[in-house]
């Protein structure tokens, strides 16, 4: 699961696996999978609304942040499934490349969005839901990404602490988000909306490089 690449972190974050005790190992697999099951149910709440009021709203930006909700819990399920199995060091490697995959899939969507809507179509209009959304999502992400990659770097994962990447950047993504539908609100700026789809899709091709190559630190 880990290599010696990985373990030689600049910040020091990997556990080496002899430092970890079996019945450690095990509590830390149960901690993961609990988290992995409260990250799923929040994101398929968070995917319904904001897909939702996006789609009211002809917002690319609101849709965006729905879909990559969908993508979060693609990614949770993943991890899920990693360590579902009796050795979840070999499943590992499938999971990121899951991981990966789904964030391309949402870059391309919200990129092709946000082109459009920025060449002529339908501006978005304002959505209080999605505000609401945004700011409740900007207070839940950063606990639970804390969470799961304390625990992930302490097991050694590099799945689980992509996995938290993602619940991270689903917390910026929030702050983005909310920073636009405000913008467009406040004062009409309905280009503020596929402005922030186009971020998101940027961040997500970047996070997905990262976990096709397993770059991510554990």
């Amino acid at each position: 699961m880990s290599t010696p690449e990985t373990r030689a972190c600049d910040d020091g974050c990997c556990a080496a696996p002899a430092t970890v005790t079996a019945a450690r190992r095990a509590a830390l697999g149960r901690r993961v999978r609990w988290l992995v099951a409260a990250t799923i149910t929040y994101n398929v709440i968070e995917a319904v609304v904001a897909i939702s009021a996006g789609a009211e709203a002809s917002s690319a930006a609101l849709i965006g942040f729905g879909l990559d909700s969908v993508i979060e819990v693609a990614s949770a399920a993943a991890v899920a499934w990693q360590f579902s199995g009796p050795d979840p060091e070999a499943r590992e490697r499938t999971a990121l490349k899951v991981i990966a995959v789904s964030f391309f899939a949402l870059a391309g969507y919200v990129a092709f969005e946000a082109v459009r809507t920025l060449t002529g179509a339908e501006p978005a209009e304002g959505s209080t839901v999605g505000i609401v959304l945004a700011a409740v999502s900007l207070l839940v992400m950063p606990g639970l990404s804390y969470a799961q990659r304390r625990a992930g770097r302490e097991l050694g994962s590099a799945s689980a602490v992509a996995d938290s990447h993602q619940t991270l950047l689903c917390t910026y993504l929030s702050g983005v988000l909310l920073v636009g539908l405000l913008l467009n609100a406040l004062f009409g700026w309905y280009w503020a909306d596929p402005a922030v789809a186009l971020v998101i899709a940027v961040v997500a091709v970047k996070e997905g490089r990262t976990a096709w190559r397993g770059e991510h630190c554990c």
